[in-house]
């Protein structure tokens, strides 16, 4: 069971998700030694100053041994590094610990437009 994120919008979920598969900048898997998928990390980048990371996941079992980690550190590197690109993303706060240990702090020059009302569920 791999919940990407603790809620999705109902509205169009599968026709979005493959939308988001397609097009993100950076898509990304993590298998186990079987190849059974143990982790996703999707974002969105312009490879030269900022990537944000529209969504990480990882299955239950896998979580704490640094699968969400690694995920974090490839899309990073793939962007274009720590020293040249800045990493966003907007964590539940269920995850403000995770984004915290790697070094991720809040900023407080972000701003958000948003007028969609969503349908929450749980995606499993």
């Amino acid at each position: 069971e791999m919940c990407i994120r603790d809620r999705y919008p109902k509205e169009r979920f599968r026709e979005r998700i493959a939308t988001l598969v397609e097009k993100a900048s950076i898509s990304l898997t993590a298998r186990d030694d079987a190849g059974d998928l143990i982790g996703v990390g999707f974002g969105i980048t312009d490879f030269a100053y900022w990537l944000f990371i529209t969504d990480l996941g990882v299955v239950r079992e896998w979580t704490g041994r640094g699968v969400g980690k690694a995920l974090v550190r490839q899309m990073h590197r793939i962007a274009g590094g720590e020293d040249e690109i800045i990493m966003y993303t907007c964590a539940n706060e269920n995850a403000t610990g995770f984004y915290e240990k790697l070094g991720m702090v809040k900023p407080d020059d972000i701003y958000m437009y948003n007028k969609v009302e969503w349908t929450d569920f749980t995606v499993e």
